[in-house]
C-alpha cells in the first residue's frame, strides 16, 4: 500500500527560485542543488524538474529573473551616471541574482527568454552611451565596465576598509563623475 502526501504548493516554482536565492546568497551556486530545494519546499525530489528541468534550467530562470529585474531598475535612471548607480543598486538588493546572470557556464545559453531579458538590459545602458556623446562600442564596455567592476568589487568586500563608511551609490556617483563627463567637457572640469 502506497501513501500518498497531501500537499498543495500555491506555487513551486516562486518557492524552488526563493529557496535557490537564498542558498546562493549564504554558500555560492556551488552548493545549489534541486532535491535540496524540493526538501526544503517540501515537495517531491522530482517536483523542481517540472518547472527547470535541471540545475542548469533553474539558474538560468534566475538569470532570466536578474536581468528583468535590472532592465526595471535602469529604466527609472536619468542620466548615465544615474544608470550606473542604479546599477550597483540593484547589484547590493539582488546579489544571488547579481552572482549568477553573469556566470554563462552555469546557464543554458540558448533560452530564448534568457536571450530576450539580456538584451533589453543591454539596450537600455547602449541607449544610455548613444545619448551621452560616446562611441557606442566602448561607451558601452566602459560604463558597464565601471559599474559592474565596482558592484563586484563592493559585494566581494573589497572596498570595505576604501569607502570608510561612505555610502556606496554617492561613492560609485562620484568615481562615475571623475571617468565619464558630459560631451563637450573638458577633463580638468
Amino acid at each position: 500500500m502506497t501513501t500518498e502526501r497531501a500537499y498543495h504548493h500555491g506555487d513551486l516554482r516562486r518557492a524552488v527560485l526563493t529557496a535557490a536565492l537564498d542558498v546562493i546568497a549564504a554558500d555560492g551556486p556551488e552548493a545549489l542543488s534541486l532535491r535540496d530545494l524540493a526538501r526544503r519546499a517540501g515537495v517531491s525530489h522530482a517536483a523542481p524538474a517540472h518547472h527547470f528541468k535541471d540545475r542548469a534550467g533553474l539558474l538560468t530562470a534566475i538569470a532570466t529573473e536578474g536581468f528583468c529585474l535590472l532592465a526595471t531598475a535602469l529604466d527609472e535612471a536619468e542620466d548615465l551616471r544615474g544608470l550606473g548607480v542604479r546599477y550597483v543598486r540593484f547589484a547590493t538588493a539582488h546579489p544571488a541574482h547579481f552572482r549568477i546572470m553573469f556566470r554563462p557556464e552555469l546557464l543554458r545559453p540558448d533560452d530564448p527568454e534568457l536571450l530576450a531579458a539580456r538584451e533589453g538590459t543591454r539596450s537600455r545602458l547602449r541607449t544610455a552611451v548613444q545619448g551621452h556623446g560616446e562611441d557606442p562600442a566602448i561607451g558601452f564596455t566602459a560604463a558597464w565596465s565601471v559599474a559592474h567592476g565596482f558592484a563586484t568589487l563592493l559585494l566581494s568586500h573589497n572596498l570595505d576598509g576604501l569607502l570608510d563608511g561612505q555610502d556606496p551609490e554617492e561613492a560609485f556617483r562620484a568615481l562615475a563623475a571623475k571617468i565619464f563627463r558630459p560631451a563637450g567637457s573638458s577633463p580638468t572640469g
